[in-house]
């Protein structure tokens, strides 16, 4: 059973106003999260399940600097702590740099969470932890140096960048145990303190909290390459969300895109453009945190991350900790394929179902673009389908592409060109281009993508022929993103948006 050890709540609250003290003690707080204070606002208590105001009076001014006054300078980070305590005060800042809001996170050093990770760190192999903000990673991470440190001997040194693991302060909280703590001075500078702790201190294992930059992850693989034990957070949510990161996606093996060979790509049954890992892992694990009490374990990051760029389920144990601290573990298989698509797999060409077109006009367009496909006359037999638009809805089709789960391309007319087009979207051709030009900007536009989906912001491509740019709007539509072409010739170009 997990058990809280002592959280000084109490100097927490203590450098509240009087009035928010009051307040404060009037209700029952002791699951209190964070207490929210903003310039002009109603102050706020937040809990797990609640949210309660402090009173009806705006915070005041005199009432954010009573508060600093109270606490350690700020970081570049904008966080201070207070001294032998792990709660974090962060700073909201105007445009003068003037503190207008502040939040007063509790922080608490919990015993006994990481019984459901016990066997993964014991282990001795690297283990990164996944999970939305408050689910519990950096708890999970001092407990960890804790257990290493006091119950295995291990020589253990905690990265800290902002105090969140030790505490503030330069003496470290007893919830560390007998780890040692190395401080950061400036967020920018965690993937040199990383390597300055390896090299200065010989450590046996490195805890870190969220790894979030190219530099960082490249910091993790080095540490790793040495034989130190690394256990550590990152930001995601889970696995996919992590691959997906064009930044972070080392950590895991890194993605790249590769194009194979007419003959390797009908051994494999895919297309000829295809995502592979580049590298191998520097987790050996991945635990997403699903919840406080609930975590899926991919305990082979190799073999999950291969599964999920192959298309198929990539399982894992689940992990649940019931109301008695009884752990119940389900492993996550990948479901054995139905019998019907056993029969289907095939090594041959693509087979297209030419569904209410003219079969002479698709295979006429398949030699004229030299693709490896054949014409076939049942959407039970092929592999992708091309349907007239008007018939695209028939009931003999729909349940066959419920079934086997084909792509369909739909063409608004029965002729050559309408035809072309749907094959050169379905096989990501370009008119006119070399196939290393058409594999570059592919190749662009996925990364482009992935950074799109992993950090929400717009990303623009290089400058590109017509034709160019309409294969990559493929690409972005497929994965329900916004795209478009701005500049003038020869310089226009494609920006993605969220």
């Amino acid at each position: 059973m997990a058990t809280i050890a002592p959280d000084d709540l109490r100097v927490l609250v203590e450098v509240l106003p009087e009035r928010l003290q009051n307040a404060l003690n009037a209700i029952p707080h002791a699951d209190l999260m964070e207490v929210v204070m903003d310039f002009g606002r109603v102050p706020q208590a937040r809990f797990h399940d609640r949210v309660a105001d402090l009173g009806e009076r705006p915070v005041s001014q005199e009432e954010l600097d009573h508060v600093t006054g109270r606490l350690g300078a700020f970081t570049t980070d904008n966080r201070a702590g207070i001294e032998r305590t792990l709660h974090r005060i962060s700073a909201i800042r105007n445009r003068q740099g003037r503190i207008i809001g502040l939040t007063l996170r509790v922080g608490r050093a919990i015993f006994g969470t990481i019984e459901p990770l016990r066997d993964l760190v014991e282990s001795g192999r690297n283990t990164l932890l996944l999970g939305r903000p408050g689910v519990g990673k950096t708890t999970k991470l001092r407990e960890v140096a804790r257990v290493l440190a006091d119950d295995f001997g291990k020589r253990v040194m905690v990265v800290d960048t902002s105090n969140e693991i030790g505490g503030d302060g330069d003496v470290p909280h007893p919830g560390i145990g007998s780890a040692r703590r190395m401080q950061v001075p400036d967020p920018a500078r965690q993937h040199a303190v990383m390597i300055e702790a390896v090299e200065n201190h010989m450590p046996e294992v490195i805890i870190v909290d969220e790894i979030g930059t190219e530099a960082e992850a490249a910091a993790a693989r080095t540490i790793a390459e040495r034989g130190v034990q690394l256990v550590a957070t990152a930001h995601g949510n889970s696995l996919e969300n992590l691959v997906m990161n064009p930044v972070l996606s080392d950590l895991v093996g890194g993605v790249h895109t590769v194009t194979l060979g007419d003959e390797e790509a009908r051994r494999r049954g895919t297309s000829k453009t295809i995502n592979e890992r580049r590298a191998p892992p520097t987790f050996d694990i991945v635990v997403e945190l699903l919840g406080r009490d609930e975590m899926l374990v991919h305990a082979d990051t190799a073999a999950a991350v291969d599964r999920l760029l192959a298309g198929k389920p990539v399982g894992g144990e689940r992990r649940v900790t019931g109301p008695d601290g009884t752990l119940r573990k389900e492993v996550l298989e990948a479901p054995e394929p139905e019998p019907e698509e056993r029969a289907r797999t095939y090594r041959g060409p693509t087979r297209i179902c030419a569904y209410a077109l003219s079969p002479m006009l698709v295979e006429r367009a398949i030699k004229e673009l030299r693709i490896d496909a054949v014409v076939v006359d049942r959407p039970d037999a092929a592999d992708l389908v091309l349907a007239l638009r008007a018939r695209s809805g028939d009931p003999r089709l729909r349940r066959a592409v419920e079934r086997r789960g084909l792509r369909v391309y739909t063409v608004k007319r029965n002729g050559s060109s309408p035809i072309r087009r749907a094959l050169q979207e379905a096989f990501l051709l370009a008119e006119g281009l070399e196939e290393s030009e058409i594999r570059e900007a592919v190749e662009e536009a996925e990364a482009a993508i992935q950074r799109v989906l992993a950090e929400g912001v717009p990303v623009a491509l290089s400058p590109r022929q017509a034709s160019v740019r309409r294969l990559q709007h493929r690409l972005v539509s497929r994965h329900r993103l916004a795209a478009e072409s701005i500049g003038t010739e020869p310089r226009r170009h494609l920006v993605i948006h969220p």
